[in-house]
């Protein structure tokens, strides 16, 4: 029973912590339509929300990567 209350918990918290990092993502890529800071097309937009998920969901500190090229190459 202990184990099958530590696997609800883990989801949960899992559960959460998804919830919390798609919201920052809505927010940020609308922030950045807003202000016109960047305007992305769908390729660029799903990279960006793929990265920023990795980061802000990982059990790990994010690691930066310096593009050198360009992602249609």
């Amino acid at each position: 029973m202990l184990r099958r209350q530590q696997a609800e918990a883990v989801v949960a918290a899992r559960r959460q912590i998804v919830e919390g990092a798609v919201s920052m993502v809505e927010m940020g890529l609308r922030r950045l339509e807003e202000h016109g800071i960047v305007r992305l097309d769908e390729e660029r937009k799903a990279s960006m929300v793929n990265n920023l998920l990795v980061a802000l969901v990982a059990d790990r500190e994010a690691q930066p990567v310096i593009n050198t090229g360009n992602i249609y190459s």
